[in-house]
């Protein structure tokens, strides 16, 4: 097993607006995307688990063209608001990052 943190180029979050996240996962070559992508393990469930959010709430898609996967999801505590310790979402993508993907 590799830790995604080990075979991603770019992993970021960001706001989406003040009540979406999104995250972005890039790969510097297509036979680590594709590696990825053939696991099936970065799905929309994934990001519901590990963001305690619907399923039914998460937007994922591979983008082969560009090597990356995205996934647009709610935020827990719209940005700005009260108890909001990251107002940009630039810090989200922790979680994400100690996925394991087969080797």
């Amino acid at each position: 097993m590799t830790r995604l943190r080990d075979l991603a180029s770019v992993c970021k979050s960001k706001n989406a607006g003040p009540f979406e996240l999104t995250i972005d996962i890039i790969f510097g070559s297509d036979e680590l995307f594709e590696r990825v992508e053939g696991t099936g393990i970065l799905n929309a469930a994934l990001f519901s688990r590990l963001y305690q959010v619907e399923e039914s709430q998460v937007l994922f898609m591979p983008y082969a063209p560009a090597r990356a996967f995205k996934a647009t999801l709610p935020r827990l505590i719209p940005a700005g608001a009260f108890g909001d310790s990251d107002v940009y979402g630039a810090q989200q993508h922790g979680p994400i990052l100690e996925v394991d993907i087969p080797d």
